[in-house]
């Protein structure tokens, strides 16, 4: 399966994109209620966030082409990720 893009806005602290703040799928936009847990690997960050539904999403962040894509999710009250792509 292919990446699915998304928008991301972000928190910029002492670095740009530090975190997201908000996931935006075409017109529908997403708060970020926390960041459980952030990861690094060759070229990229990915992000594990809970969204204020309960949600979570796990987001990588190409350094560099600087884009977002969503590689997993996960809806609230279920125990089984579903897997976007194989990048992760």
């Amino acid at each position: 399966m292919p990446k699915q893009l998304v928008r991301v806005e972000c928190y910029s602290g002492c670095r740009a994109d530090e975190r997201p703040v908000r996931i935006v799928f075409g017109s529908q936009t997403l708060n970020v209620k926390e960041v459980e847990d952030r990861w690094y690997s060759p070229g990229a960050t990915f992000f594990r966030v809970l969204v204020e539904s309960g949600d979570r999403y796990v987001l990588r962040r190409d350094d560099a082409q600087d884009a977002w894509s969503l590689t997993a999710f996960r809806a609230a009250g279920k125990r089984v990720d579903t897997k976007i792509n194989d990048s992760v």
